[in-house]
């Protein structure tokens, strides 16, 4: 059985004992993703109904299909948004976008949703006209709208699965990797190791694949199944095994300065290493900070509440 499968015990368990206590319908589909398209002022037309057909097979896109072999229940599904900004409409059909992607998963024994993933993409750039399908291959290149989507449903899955099992997105991520291997031709931004930018979809991808960075998906495993999911029981342990996951994460951004899996790792959790560090153990809390302000030096005013509550 897959780690999705009835027998699993680490993954959402609970969920999926209140589906099978009541009969509940499974589905096949993974993501209960949010699509929203933003107009910005500066674009210019008097048809605005593509924007709201455009949002509709986007969400069609990442909702209705199967990303996985695993068998999901509704409420094992991945919340996540993916908040698209159109800034230009150059030609009829053709637009350029910014996207906020977000994803999130349940932390055991509670009410609360814990972000895996808030990541900024400020190049997309595609076609799209009202109601035509969207079609992607696994195996090679056919647009580049769904393409960029396809590649953010599997890191959007492989983290998830990262969080539940060690090193468990691994088939996730080699297919981001395959989608942006098929994209080389393509000539679009965001893709290229070459383009000047460590934040675009090549670099995200590579962390993930990365050898150097086993460490830091590692850490991503302990921090979320050993010491989020197990706050309630003993909030201490919690904080200490949430350190020495930041322990790991020191050690391997000095290995491979700047990564964008360390970033965005940040990026989605400075306000949880903030109020998870501002209670407990002093010397813990102190330990956490010197980490967290040198590894996410942006936020450091946030941070200072660790060691000052």
């Amino acid at each position: 059985m897959t780690l999705y499968g009835i027998l699993s015990i680490i993954k959402k368990y609970r969920w999926l004992a209140f589906a099978l206590m009541f009969h509940l319908p499974v589905a096949a589909q993974e993501l209960n993703c949010n699509v929203i398209v933003n107009v910005g002022p500066q674009v210019e037309t008097t048809e605005r109904r593509v924007f709201k057909d455009m949002e509709t097979a986007f969400y069609q896109f990442m909702n209705g299909r199967r990303w996985t072999n695993d068998v999901f229940t509704n409420s094992e599904r991945i919340n996540c948004n993916m908040i698209i900004t159109i800034e230009s409409r150059p030609t009829v059909g053709n637009f350029t976008a910014s996207v906020q992607i977000q994803s999130s998963r349940p932390v055991f024994n509670t009410n609360y949703e814990s972000l895996l993933f808030n990541f900024a993409d400020r190049d997309w750039q595609f076609e799209y006209t009202e109601s035509q399908p969207l079609e992607f291959n696994d195996n090679s290149y056919t647009n580049n709208i769904t393409s960029m989507l396809a590649f953010y449903a599997y890191i959007i899955i492989g983290l998830d699965y990262d969080s539940f099992e060690k090193m468990g997105g691994t088939p996730y991520f080699e297919k981001a990797q395959v989608t942006v291997n098929n994209t080389q031709q393509a000539n679009r931004p965001g893709w290229s190791q070459f383009e000047g930018n460590f934040r675009n979809r090549f670099w995200l991808s590579e962390n993930f694949n990365s050898q150097q960075l086993v460490p830091v998906r590692e850490a991503f495993y302990d921090y979320h199944r050993l010491a989020l999911d197990r706050f309630n029981e003993n909030p201490d342990e919690a904080r200490r095994l949430a350190l020495e996951a930041l322990k790991d994460l020191q050690q391997a951004a000095k290995r491979k300065p700047n990564s964008i899996l360390i970033i965005s790792f940040f990026d989605a959790k400075n306000d949880e290493l903030t109020n998870m560090f501002s209670q407990g153990n002093i010397q813990v809390r102190r330990e956490a900070y010197e980490i967290v302000k040198e590894l996410d030096p942006s936020n450091t005013g946030k941070y200072e509440s660790i060691i000052t509550n």
